[in-house]
């Protein structure tokens, strides 16, 4: 005879349909209850049982029927995206990047703040205060209506949200970013590093979403890398894995020195006229841009960069045998002088070269990365019965 559920047990059962159905309408076309029974496995009973819940708590709503329609239509059901606000913030050395999104990830607004690289933990931090509330103010969203904030750093962060270590950034060791953020909004804050955060929003809607295994190398002003190991992001015991840079064999702190030095023994190209200049890169990226254009020294100090690039990125390589690596990043704007010097390094160094992608996000994976870190927050609640 079949054993009648405790009363946790079946607590427990109904949170699992619950999440079993809004996993099959998240980013799927309205489905019927029959044909939600279909997907999840439920009893029809179940599922209407389960729908109704969730239409009562917000995280359904019900689809009109189509015009013309003979006869009763079918209820239909959608996921409502539009029942929350997501925070997602890059708080990184040049900038502060803050988007609002609803709870499917689409960008509602944003919200762009340039900085000093020297500024302080003080300026720092009052940039940030001013980019969520430009953000905020731009979607129409009070602070009380964010369901759940991800947050990326540079630099080591723990598991409460502060930061370990920050060797790029002044005062930016020890700050507290999880509770500076209760400060500014509503719902749980989670923080990460941004190159683990860059990452996971390659895994989630950017070039390696159909990979398993992925080592993604952040190439910029500094050089960071995030894993991506069977699907999930690899942290490690203390949070610091893919700190590689930090030997110095691997290469990563020497590699902006030959930026640096054709940097200093050369004229920086003049942008043709008529070239917008709205938004001009950072100053090491005109290397690139002298590369491009034939320049043999440029051209020399790109491929040294790319080699002492390669050094640490050949040992990730060889230690998790990936499907891609994926560059992204302020340079990654500039692969198409990159990603050929980088396959011939990988070539001499690896057994196997994995494929080579270029980011499509530019400076706004890291933020994006931060969206679905509190995504992932608000879809733990789902499964755990509770609502932000």
């Amino acid at each position: 005879m079949t054993e009648e559920p405790a009363g946790g047990d079946l607590s427990r059962l109904r949170q699992l349909n619950a999440a079993a159905v809004l996993r099959e309408l998240r980013g799927d076309q309205p489905l019927t209850l029959t044909e939600l029974s279909k997907r999840t496995g439920l009893s029809r009973a179940s599922t209407e049982d389960v729908a109704r819940d969730l239409l009562g708590r917000g995280w359904l709503a019900e689809v009109a029927p189509s015009v013309g329609s003979v006869g009763r239509p079918a209820r239909r059901y959608r996921f409502n995206s539009g029942a929350g606000r997501i925070l997602g913030v890059d708080v990184g050395g040049h900038k502060v990047l803050a988007l609002v999104t609803d709870l499917d990830g689409t960008v509602l607004n944003q919200a762009r703040i340039l900085l000093d690289p020297e500024l302080g933990r003080r300026g720092r931090l009052a940039a940030v205060d001013k980019c969520v509330a430009q953000a905020l103010a731009g979607a129409d969203v009070r602070a009380d209506q964010i369901w759940s904030t991800g947050v990326a750093s540079t630099g080591l962060v723990d598991g409460t949200g502060k930061v370990m270590l920050s060797d790029s950034l002044p005062e930016w060791t020890g700050v507290d970013l999880t509770a500076h953020f209760r400060r500014l909004v509503g719902g749980p804050i989670r923080v990460e590093n941004d190159c683990k955060l860059a990452a996971l929003a390659e895994t989630w809607r950017g070039v390696a979403r159909y990979a398993k295994d992925v080592v993604f190398l952040l190439a910029g002003l500094r050089t960071g890398a995030g894993l991506i190991i069977n699907g999930q992001l690899h942290r490690g015991f203390a949070n610091w894995s893919g700190e590689i840079g930090a030997l110095p064999a691997a290469g990563w702190q020497r590699a902006p020195e030959h930026l640096n030095n054709w940097l200093a023994g050369a004229k920086h190209p003049t942008p043709p006229v008529g070239a917008a200049q709205a938004a001009p890169p950072p100053e090491l990226e005109s290397v690139f841009v002298a590369a491009r254009r034939g320049d043999r020294e440029a051209g020399r100090a790109v491929r040294g960069y790319v080699r002492d690039l390669a050094v640490g990125a050949s040992a990730l390589v060889l230690t998790l045998d990936p499907e891609l690596v994926v560059i992204g990043g302020g340079f990654s704007r500039s692969a198409d002088v990159m990603v050929e010097p980088l396959r011939r390094e990988l070539d001499r160094w690896c057994l196997r070269t994995p494929e080579i992608r270029v980011s499509a996000f530019a400076d706004e994976g890291v933020a994006l990365g931060a969206v679905r870190l509190a995504l992932e927050e608000v879809e733990s609640t789902i499964t755990a019965g509770l609502r932000p």
